[in-house]
């Protein structure tokens, strides 16, 4: 008996900034493949996270259940890094390829995003063939050898000693033998699926998960992809400028390129994207397959006088992030909703689309209503988490908070006169303050300061930083 249901693809890009996406930012990015599936898509322009930053983000998409409150005391020894919400999938969780498997559909994933196969997490569980892409960030795949390593492209000139950039080293270490651009990470992992594809094209209905770690630091794109933006004799390529910022300040050249690292890298990845697309052209699959473009957070390009991103700038340009659905229907085609859609709305929708009835507790809802316009919304708020740091999005305002130390940050914004979250009216607005952390209290189930079960436990795992400590003590003792 033949099953019924759509295939599914979902393109999960990390460090995505869903303004970049949409044109909406700044800068214009060459994205044209993204562009064509914003075309051809419906676009949810107020997609949330539940949990951020990259690990409790993909509990909630492999899962369609709340990853906060970080209610879960699960041991995570070793774990890197170790922030509270930062494990594997509680046991008790059904995840989606597990449901899908159970259904008979078959299932993929294929992802270079590291931290999913490491040994304290269990992200693989229901995928019936998984491809890990090794290589990057501090993936440690290479321990030398160090007298290859030339850091002076990527570091302030008084900063070029391996023992100060153990991450950077090691990064350098995984990319030594690259050589051509299909030797980069995104087109590894286009390509694995693509193949993916090519394999399975008759087994459908079909979900095949590709998590591209890719425009993650370090924003290292091959090197075109970066000059069409800015390029300048003599200024750094800073590809992980978190690691510089706080202790030499940035010239405006140096902020230039660093923005260009990151454009390139998104027009990188999206040439890539394009490859996988094809393949949806090759076999004719439009009609029959669903395509999702997402991300798990953003990340900041000076918007604050920074880059990068953390828990405690839960700001748009961190926290929104890119909810695009290309479906079979021409009816979605072009169209967008402002409604609140969230990472676990995916995977009851996923089900929907793939015509599987799942027994499994969702706490997300299933999106198609307001693909068809049988509903406006499905929550009339968002509350959301990255480590101790906390959000409530309702109507027009954005409340932020140290769950942990309300007295050290509590924040109130009104979208509606200020986007760009510049005047704090927490002081100004206690009513709207007391209803919105009233929300997250109820939520939690318990007043503010909060207490989680799942906490930070200090504590580092094996790699090259631990290395240099001991090769400097066994030195300097010798």
């Amino acid at each position: 008996m033949a099953k019924s249901g759509l295939n599914v693809i979902v393109i999960c890009n990390d460090t995505l900034r869903a303004d970049v996406v949409d044109h909406s930012w700044e800068d214009r990015v060459e994205m044209p493949n993204v562009d064509r599936l914003r075309a051809e898509g419906f676009s949810f322009t107020r997609a949330y996270g539940d949990g951020y930053p990259t690990v409790p983000s993909r509990r909630g998409f492999y899962t369609g259940r709340r990853a906060y409150p970080w209610n879960h005391d699960i041991d995570d020894r070793g774990s890197v890094p170790n922030l509270v919400g930062w494990h594997a999938i509680p046991g008790e969780y059904t995840t989606l390829a597990e449901t899908l498997s159970e259904h008979g559909r078959l299932t993929g994933l294929v992802a270079d995003l590291y931290h999913l196969f490491k040994p304290t997490m269990n992200f693989t569980r229901g995928f019936a063939s998984y491809d890990y892409i090794r290589g990057q960030e501090n993936d440690r795949t290479r321990s030398g050898p160090l007298s290859e390593i030339d850091l002076k492209p990527h570091v302030h000139p008084d900063e070029t000693d391996l023992k100060r950039h153990g991450g950077l080293v090691q990064y350098l270490l995984n990319i030594k033998d690259r050589k051509t651009e299909e030797d980069y990470f995104a087109p590894k992992v286009f390509r694995s699926a693509a193949k993916w594809i090519d394999d399975n094209v008759n087994q459908g209905p079909w979900m095949l998960w590709v998590d591209s770690f890719t425009p993650h630091e370090f924003w290292d794109p091959p090197k075109a992809f970066a000059d069409r933006y800015f390029k300048k004799d003599g200024v750094v390529d800073y590809t992980y400028p978190q690691f510089f910022q706080q202790r030499f300040k940035f010239n405006a050249d140096e902020i230039a390129r660093t923005k260009a690292l990151y454009y390139g890298y998104c027009t990188f990845m999206d040439k890539w994207v394009g490859h996988l697309l094809k393949k949806l052209d090759d076999h004719k699959l439009w009609d029959e397959t669903v395509v999702v473009f997402t991300s798990d957070h953003g990340t900041e390009l000076w918007d604050r006088g920074q880059f990068g991103k953390s828990g405690s700038r839960l700001y748009d340009y961190n926290s929104r992030i890119n909810m695009v659905v290309r479906h079979p229907d021409k009816r979605f085609h072009g169209k967008s909703s402002d409604a609140f859609a969230m990472n676990i709305d995916l995977a009851p929708t996923i089900c929907k689309w793939m015509g599987v009835e799942s027994q499994e507790p969702f706490d997300g809802h299933d999106l198609m209503p307001i693909l068809n316009g049988a509903k406006d919304e499905v929550r009339d708020h968002v509350i959301a988490a990255w480590s101790q740091h906390a959000f409530v999005r309702q109507g027009h305002w954005h409340y932020l908070v140290d769950t942990y130390d309300p007295a050290k940050q509590t924040e109130l914004y009104d979208l509606k006169s200020d986007p760009k979250c510049r005047e704090n009216l927490a002081a100004s607005r206690p009513e709207v303050v007391k209803e919105l952390r009233g929300k997250l209290e109820r939520y939690l189930g318990a007043p503010l300061p909060a207490v989680y079960k799942h906490q930070s436990r200090p504590g580092r795992a094996p790699g090259l930083g631990n290395f240099y400590q001991k090769w400097e003590q066994s030195n300097l003792g010798s």
